[in-house]
């Protein structure tokens, strides 16, 4: 395997739309997942190689970094697309349920990247770090208050990694709104949702793969957020 790029979280929604571009665009791909699902197998036959992995406790991050690094000596890019969306009424223990979602949205990706140091190379130019963060980032969320800080938390660390790690390199975040509705969401909740945008659509998954392109392809773009909310800021 020659400069795989790593995605973790990718065995569904736009984890799995992203690592199903590249490797249809012939990229190795390594997928990380918590959950194992039918379309891991899809990404297998496509020539993926996939590795359990749950960033909510130290040892599992131990673990996974360990895993990575004795797939590949250099890697082209890492995404860091996992995500827990939990929310404050479904714990009764905040203080596990902000640890949890700063362990699997800001210092994985933290100790992944250092791990990486010197191992991130593209022989046709820079190499790149992304962070998927969240439209939250920037407003709050007063039911997912522990989320959003930990979504803020990897924003901030996508300015720090940029500087760190230029100028060999790019690192960047995307930072979507409303992408793709949930299975089960009901046509008043989607009229609600179309609303707070001035878009007023949800675009799918393919919209991250896009910017997820774009970013990788670009040779002078580096500590910047690529926001994917159809302007929902200025509603």
């Amino acid at each position: 395997m020659e400069n795989p790029i790593i995605i973790t979280g990718a065995s569904q929604r736009l984890g799995l739309a992203m690592a199903e571009s590249l490797l249809d665009n012939h990229f190795d791909v390594i997928v990380t997942y918590r959950t194992h699902r039918p379309a891991l197998s899809m990404l297998v036959e496509k020539g993926a190689t996939i590795v359990k992995a749950d960033f909510s406790t130290e040892a599992a991050i131990d673990r996974a970094i360990d895993e990575i690094k004795a797939i590949s000596g250099t890697y082209r890019a890492v995404i860091h697309n996992a995500s827990d969306w939990a929310q404050e009424n479904s714990s009764n223990n905040k203080h596990d349920l902000i640890q949890r979602m700063m362990m699997v949205h800001a210092i994985a990706p933290y100790r992944i990247n250092l791990a990486l140091e010197g191992k991130l190379f593209n022989p046709n130019g820079k190499a790149d770090i992304i962070h998927m963060t969240d439209y939250v980032q920037e407003i709050g969320s007063e039911k997912h208050m522990a989320y959003a800080a930990s979504k803020a938390a990897l924003h901030n660390l996508t300015l720090s990694f940029a500087k760190k790690y230029a100028p060999n390199v790019k690192v960047n975040s995307i930072a979507p709104a409303l992408l793709m509705f949930n299975e089960g969401d009901d046509d008043t909740y989607k009229q609600k949702a179309l609303k707070k945008s001035l878009l007023e659509t949800v675009p799918g998954a393919q919209e991250a793969v896009r910017a997820m392109l774009y970013l990788l392809k670009s040779e002078y773009v580096t500590g910047q957020t690529l926001h994917l909310n159809g302007g929902r800021h200025l509603k």
